[in-house]
């Protein structure tokens, strides 16, 4: 598989627009999961480790899943994360993990991934009872959030109905939208929401 983030990894970090971005969600999802050192994270999509970065702090360790080897090889470079955080090069729609998490978390990663369908399946499968989830992504957008060329593109933002009914089919409960942050191009002010939900506890 080609890595779309090659040449884009190394000044990952360094564009405004990704700082505040990510911590604008990493903020608000400190705010809404109550984390406690015991806890194992999985962090998808996990790029350079910017949501990581938020989460590590406060949790036993963060499993940062990504399939961009220069991503995780700027993550894997930065002394804070070392030792907090493993990085799995790994596409767990294709190969899943052999572990469960107390969390899974993802910024900005659901719009990469074609079948979201599958993707909801798999997170519940990868939870365990009483495990929480928290996405943040693009609100429904006008398609112009990302330039026309941008390979690994399949959704234009997310309606929250959908994202809603995956996460019902897949046994979970204790849904919470939120918009909490904007990010403004061109003039255009593009919503991120942050959903989290509970699978039932044993």
């Amino acid at each position: 598989m080609a890595d779309l983030f090659q040449d884009k990894a190394q000044n990952w970090d360094a564009q405004e627009r990704v700082r505040s971005l990510s911590n604008g969600i990493g903020t608000a999802l400190l705010n809404r999961i109550a984390f406690s050192e015991s806890m194992q994270v999985m962090d998808f999509g996990a790029g350079t480790g910017l949501l990581s970065g938020h989460v590590a702090p406060y949790v036993a360790q963060v499993f940062a899943v990504d399939t961009s080897p220069a991503m995780l090889a700027q993550l894997k470079a930065k002394p804070g994360l070392q030792g907090k955080v493993e990085t799995l090069c790994q596409n767990i729609l294709e190969t899943p993990l052999n572990q469960t998490f107390d969390v899974i978390v993802s910024a900005m990663a659901l719009h990469h991934v074609e079948d979201t369908s599958h993707l909801f399946q798999q997170f519940a499968q990868h939870l365990k009872p009483g495990g929480q989830l928290a996405l943040a992504d693009l609100e429904s957008e006008d398609g112009n959030f990302h330039p026309p060329e941008a390979e690994g593109v399949f959704h234009a933002g997310f309606d929250p109905q959908l994202i809603q009914s995956l996460l019902k089919q897949n046994g979970f409960e204790q849904i919470v939208f939120e918009t909490v942050h904007t990010v403004f191009k061109s003039g255009v002010a593009y919503p991120i929401f942050l959903v989290s939900a509970q699978l039932p506890k044993p």
